[in-house]
Order: C-alpha cells, then structure tokens, then sequence
C-alpha cells in the first residue's frame, strides 16, 4: 500500500473558479493524489458500500437515474418506428461511456452520507451543480459526450461496412443478418474490439476523476492525469471493475432497461467508494472561501432584477 505523503505544501497555486491545480509549479509529487494498491476485495467492498447507499436513499437514486429506462423505452420505439435498428446496441452500450458525468448527484449522495447525513435529500444531489469544479466536471463531461458520438458513428460505419446501406426490414430478419451470416460474426468481433476501445478510453479517463473534482476541486486535466495512474497502478482492478460494470449494465438492460434503475445508482455510489479505496485522504484539506450571500430582492423589483445591469445605484 502507498505511504501517504507526510508535509503537505503550505502554499497552493489558485486558478480561475477556485478549481485547485494539483501540479503546478514543480510540486507535482508533493501535490498530486497518493494512489492506493488496491485489490478484488477492495471493489467487493465497494459495490457492497454502494449496495448500502442506494438502500439508504433509494427512491432519491432512482429519481434521479429513471431517464435511463425512460431513454431505452424511447429508444426502442424509435427503433421499431424508424427502423434504425443496428444503433440500438450502440446507443445502449455508449450509456455506458457517459455514465460517470450522469452520476453526479450519486456521488454527491454517497458524500454526504460518509459525512455523516444518514437521510440526505434528493435536492442535496444538485449541490453538485454549485460545486467550484462543476465547469471542469462539465468539460470532462462533453469530452465523455464526444466520445459517445464517435463510438456511434463508428458502430454505424462498421454495420455499413458489413451489409452496406440496406436496413433490416424488422427484428428477426436483423437477428438472422447478424447472427447466421459471416458477415454478421464479422460485425460481432469487430464491433465488440472496437468498442471495448472505446470503453477502456473512458474507464482510464474518468474512473475516479469525477469523484476527484467533487471531493478536491481539482481540475479536469489533473484528474485523468490522476485517473491514468490509478489504472495503471492497479491494471487487474481496474479491468475487473470495467468487465464488473460492463456486465451490470447488460444485466440491467436486458428486460426494457428497467434494472438500469438500480444498477445506474449502485454503479454511482460503487463509484464514489471505489474512488476512497483508491486515494489516498487529504492530509490537510483546505476549506474553500464561503459563498458571497445571494442578496435578496422583493417581488416588486420583478421583472427588472432579471437585469442587474440595468438598476443605477442609490
């Protein structure tokens, strides 16, 4: 196991939005996140801790991950409506890469709970949009948005290199393409190794940068450097947790998308507690500056305090 950094340095480097940069100014070793060894045992305990947030507050988890299944509903009908039927595998697998940006509030959730809150709110978990980092957590999350949109196109270019333009003219006749053709087992394996890609991008990204930027305000570029290193540390962990999700996530898919309203939040708090496992506790945190009130105006001044440029000063 990593051996915390003792001494902490005195002075940090603030940047813009109270985002802290964690290596500047030749203090990289120093400032950087100490990187834990961790184990099998370690993501057991993390999914079981997951398991107990979302019992804790189950009906905020699925209220705020039910546009998953409502999403697959949707998805489906425009499948079967506008017969786009080879994207539903994609589209369904891609959740999988914008996942750690749409459980922000889980995480959220899961830290207050550590803190000590046994019953947090649903409101509690968009506090996460008032966090110093959410424009880094909002940069990192269109990265994730972009690599979704390749992923798509390249699942498209891949079907149309198999069968060309044609459309499948309804579910069984897509089922014997794929499943009896060689074509169709050519789109499997090649289909699969790329999006496997395309998924272990995301997974070295993003597997604890999320949970950085809301527990330290760090930046977006220092918390993939962060998460690089963590899968690099624990390489066998790491694929272990990314085969764990990708198996939750087919699990949850399979009857109309209904699972994925528990799996998205037991995946979400497993996530904030796979971060702990896995980094090291600020030593010495630095509390960040209280908010400036937010000044209150009557309703009378409605709709002119839409325009704060506007009023003149007494």
């Amino acid at each position: 196991m990593a051996t915390p950094y003792q001494g902490a340095p005195t002075q940090g480097t603030p940047i813009q939005g109270n985002v802290t940069s964690l290596t500047q100014n030749g203090q990289d070793a120093a400032a950087a996140p100490v990187i834990r060894t961790i184990g099998f045992s370690d993501l057991h305990r993390a999914l079981r801790l997951g398991w107990e947030d979302f019992k804790a507050v189950p009906s905020h988890a699925i209220i705020l991950c039910v546009i998953y299944p409502v999403l697959g509903l949707v998805l489906a009908r425009t499948v079967l409506g506008y017969s786009v039927l080879p994207l539903l595998f994609p589209l369904a697998a891609g959740f999988a890469l914008l996942g750690p940006f749409a459980a922000l509030g889980l995480y959220e959730l899961s830290r207050r709970r550590e803190n000590g809150e046994q019953e947090p709110s649903a409101w509690v978990a968009l506090d996460v949009l008032r966090s110093p980092s959410f424009g880094a957590m909002l940069g990192l999350g269109v990265l994730l948005l972009a690599l979704f949109v390749t992923w798509v196109a390249t699942a498209q270019a891949i079907y149309i290199a198999a069968f060309g333009y044609e459309g499948a003219t309804g579910i069984s006749d897509f089922a014997t393409r794929v499943l009896t053709t060689p074509q169709g087992w050519w789109l499997i394996i090649v289909g699969c190794g790329v999006g496997f890609l395309f998924a272990l991008v995301a997974l070295c990204v993003s597997v604890v940068s999320f949970p950085l930027m809301l527990d330290r305000h760090a930046g977006a570029g220092d918390a993939m450097v962060t998460s690089l290193r963590a899968v690099a540390r624990n390489p066998l962990p790491m694929a272990a947790w990314g085969l764990i999700v990708a198996a939750l996530l087919v699990a949850g898919s399979l009857p109309f998308f209904l699972g994925l309203t528990v799996v998205i939040p037991l995946l979400g708090h497993a996530t904030w507690h796979l971060y702990r496992e896995t980094i090291e506790p600020e030593l010495n945190p630095q509390p960040l500056p209280p908010r400036a009130p937010r000044e209150r105006r009557p309703a009378a001044d409605f709709p002119a305090n839409l325009f704060p440029w506007r009023r003149k000063d007494s």
